[in-house]
């Protein structure tokens, strides 16, 4: 068997993983560690590698041991940012300069009389980060015909996406949200809060997605970016989303002989390379 193996352009980390990542490594050196409040990224590899520098995850505010604690790339509320300074516990910011900009879109929507329309998963960290920006004048959904159910709503609406989100989905989103809520009268207030990075990802990746018989995805099986990624791929090809080298099965490229190669957001070179390796064994 002949495997040729395409690796997509700019994949690995993004700006704002790798930035996250150098903070985080700077001050677990110079204070011999330090805590985050939740995964600083969904991906195993990556907050392993962490965990050997010193790097703590704290699971709640309640479960933070020190006087210092780092905020995940994704964010948080302001509230939640008031709850930890009231502990006396020092915020070290490693949210994604493009989450952050959702948060201030949200909140100046939410200043100038808008209701705030996140499309996005509810139960996501970022999600109900962009949400607490609102001040209670907000709502997270994927689900267009939620928005028409709710009482009294408002006649101006503004409309944004979670940072990681299919873009032609939010387009759809948005023209759903047209025809199913709006009333007379109505104003809507659409601003696309999706990532340039994630975007130019997903189109790449779907790119060579057509051009292989195969495509595997790298990255963390909650990684909302990564598994938008797999989504998109397994469109218009066989697709497989692994964490790890060790869930290759060679079993999965016979009769293949193009395969793609693309990563989430949060993939460390260091997998991505083993990746290729083991592919290479198996070609």
């Amino acid at each position: 068997m002949s495997l040729r193996i395409e690796k997509a352009t700019g994949i690995g980390f993004c700006f704002g993983v790798r930035r996250a990542i150098n903070i985080l490594e700077k001050v677990a050196r110079e204070r011999g560690g330090v805590e985050t409040l939740g995964a600083v990224v969904h991906n195993q590899p990556v907050l392993q590698r962490l965990a050997e520098l010193g790097v703590r995850v704290a699971k709640g505010v309640d479960d933070i041991q020190g006087d210092v604690v780092a905020i995940s790339t994704h964010g948080v509320s302001p509230q939640l940012e008031s709850e930890i300074r009231a502990r006396h516990i020092d915020i070290i910011n490693t949210t994604c300069p493009f989450v952050h900009r959702a948060q201030l879109v949200a909140r100046k929507l939410a200043e100038s009389g808008f209701f705030v329309i996140i499309y996005g998963d509810a139960d996501h960290s970022e999600v109900k980060g962009i949400l607490g920006w609102t001040n209670g004048r907000g709502v997270a959904t994927l689900d267009e015909k939620s928005i028409a159910t709710l009482d009294h709503l408002p006649r101006r609406l503004g409309v944004l996406s979670q940072t990681t989100q299919i873009p032609v989905h939010f387009t759809e989103f948005v023209k759903k949200l047209i025809d199913s809520a709006l009333a007379k009268g109505s104003e809507l207030r659409i601003i696309d809060t999706i990532c340039y990075d994630i975007r130019d990802r997903q189109a790449v990746a779907l790119e060579l997605a057509n051009r292989v018989d195969l495509m595997l995805v790298i990255g963390g099986h909650i990684s909302a970016n990564t598994k938008h990624l797999a989504e998109l791929c397994s469109t218009v090809t066989k697709t497989y989303l692994v964490e790890t080298v060790d869930e290759i099965q060679p079993t999965w490229f016979q009769g293949q002989t193009g395969v793609g190669i693309t990563s989430g957001a949060s993939t460390a070179e260091q997998t991505i390379n083993e990746v290729l390796m083991k592919l290479e064994a198996i070609g």
